[in-house]
């Protein structure tokens, strides 16, 4: 059946048909305009665990997501589709994560990060991640080479840099728009360089990314603080704080909205840490933050995007993390997010 004939057929008012792909959607990942690519890694998480079962928690959660889309006229009929997950990969996370723990805790208690048994512990798990890095690097260029728009799903926010760097061989240049509670510029957090806390500061090293403009920060220290503030305007930060200060004496979220779009170029990479939202909507998430925006809040920014004549290159969801005892309403927000980001972001490649 042609993909043509399977739009023809099938009823976008019903029930998700668990026998179909993501969505429910019923095309084949070669009939998907967009592929999304899940990554079920948690190594270097410092606080709650859980985002290795992001992947799996959304594509079990996108059976119950309704398929019309407000923005974007018959967007599922372009298609959705999910890569499998690579059960490799996850095996992998889950034993360097053992290794991870013992290795975080003893820092906690005072342990010399230069001893010979931590240093060959942080050397290994350094070793792994590059390997991953160019695991997703490798199946991003795979996917981009066939035509196909990109997508990463996490996993922790570790896990895109292999997208930026494949990315880097398609474009001369881009900027990453950072929604996020936390700057993630740290170097090396806790002795691991490839940290979840550390995305953007080795996204930094690729030259081809101009710019990072980050939106919601509430969470970083001074050091992040300095790395921004002499980063020449390479990177531009609007903090949660002055977000909200500023809607208290009178300002509008869409001039806000105007204010972050003028700071981006033309081509966008958009990262998505879940926890950017307030965290009634991802309390299990690693690392929750009060403050934070609702989730129209964030389709009324990328919609402007969009309208603007930009173009979204690819993007990341990451750091969704189910709850204990089959709670999953994380995954629930993610996968809603999911489908009107995806959509729109495919939307604004034919701008």
């Amino acid at each position: 059946m042609t993909k043509e004939d399977k739009i023809k057929n099938f009823d976008s008012n019903g029930i998700g048909q668990l026998k179909d792909g993501l969505f429910g959607l019923p095309f084949t990942l070669e009939e998907c305009e967009t592929v999304l690519i899940p990554v079920p890694w948690e190594v270097t998480v410092s606080y709650g665990g859980g985002t290795a079962d992001g992947p799996q928690a959304i594509s079990d959660a996108s059976y119950q997501v309704d398929l019309y889309d407000p923005t974007v006229k018959d967007a599922w009929k372009k298609g959705i589709g999910m890569d499998a997950i690579d059960q490799d990969v996850r095996t992998k996370s889950e034993n360097l994560r053992q290794s991870a723990e013992r290795y975080i805790d003893a820092l906690a208690n005072g342990a010399d990060e230069n001893s010979k048994e931590l240093k060959e512990i942080s050397q290994h798990i350094t070793k792994e991640c590059l390997w991953l890095n160019n695991w997703v690097k490798t199946r991003t260029l795979h996917f981009l080479d066939k035509g196909k728009f990109v997508g990463l799903i996490g996993g922790d926010h570790s896990t895109p840099l292999g997208m930026m760097q494949a990315l880097a061989e398609k474009y001369e240049k881009f900027t990453i728009l950072q929604i996020d509670a936390h700057a993630d510029l740290r170097n090396a957090y806790e002795g691991f360089e490839f940290s979840h806390a550390s995305i953007m500061f080795n996204a930094l090293k690729i030259k081809q990314v101009e710019k990072l403009v980050q939106v919601g920060i509430r969470d970083y220290c001074e050091e992040e603080l300095n790395l921004i503030n002499n980063s020449n305007g390479r990177i531009k930060t609007f903090f949660d704080r002055d977000i909200k200060y500023a809607q208290y004496v009178g300002d509008s979220w869409d001039r806000v909205c105007n204010r972050i779009i003028n700071e981006l170029p033309q081509n966008i990479y958009l990262s998505f840490d879940i926890d950017g939202l307030d965290p009634k909507l991802c309390p299990n998430t690693g690392t929750p933050v009060a403050g934070g925006f609702e989730t129209e809040q964030i389709l009324f920014l990328i919609e402007k995007i969009v309208k603007s004549g930009r173009k979204i290159i690819a993007f990341d969801i990451n750091e969704v993390s189910p709850g204990a005892d089959g709670d999953d309403w994380d995954a629930n927000v993610a996968a809603r997010l999911l489908f009107r980001i995806a959509n729109l972001a495919a939307m604004s490649k034919s701008n």
